[in-house]
């Protein structure tokens, strides 16, 4: 049996990674980059890239496709643009980087560290209405609060 780790792993083998301190770089070399994040909505609305486009992870499959409930045909029509797929921690955005190639996207990139690794590196994040949030409030919501029952038996 795989566990989530492995399908990390093996997903990270398959896909292009980009770190945050790159991002730059490539915009410099890629024209026209759609940034995807992959989060759950109030994740996203707590706090995004600036123009990025939110497709939870669960939706991605349908929302890469015409004729679903969740098509999104800015991203349909994307799959000859350069896509930065970004997430949390870089985990479910290689996830859905692989989806993406399957699909037919020809340039795709995870964002190796995800949010957490491009707050670190003190890029700007806004929240729902714009505004510049505060690296200091970006890493106490990017850290995770697991509970007891969320720990392997033992280590609780």
């Amino acid at each position: 049996m795989k566990k989530y780790t492995d399908l990390i792993e093996q997903a990270t083998s398959q896909i292009q990674e980009v770190f945050p301190w790159d991002m730059e770089e490539l915009e410099q070399h890629k024209d026209n980059i759609l940034t995807i994040d992959t989060r759950e909505p109030h994740e996203y609305e707590a706090m995004r890239i600036e123009g990025s486009l939110n497709v939870p992870r669960g939706i991605l499959e349908t929302a890469c496709e015409w004729g679903f409930d969740e098509t999104v045909p800015e991203l349909v029509e994307a799959r000859h643009r350069p896509v930065v797929v970004v997430c949390r921690s870089g985990n479910r955005s290689a996830l859905a980087a692989v989806t993406m190639q399957q699909l037919g996207y020809e340039d795709v990139y995870s964002l190796k560290t995800g949010l957490r690794g491009w707050n670190d590196y003190e890029l700007p994040l806004v929240d729902s209405q714009g505004n510049r949030v505060d690296p200091d409030d970006a890493e106490e919501y990017f850290t995770p609060h697991l509970k007891p029952e969320q720990l392997p038996p033992e280590q609780r």
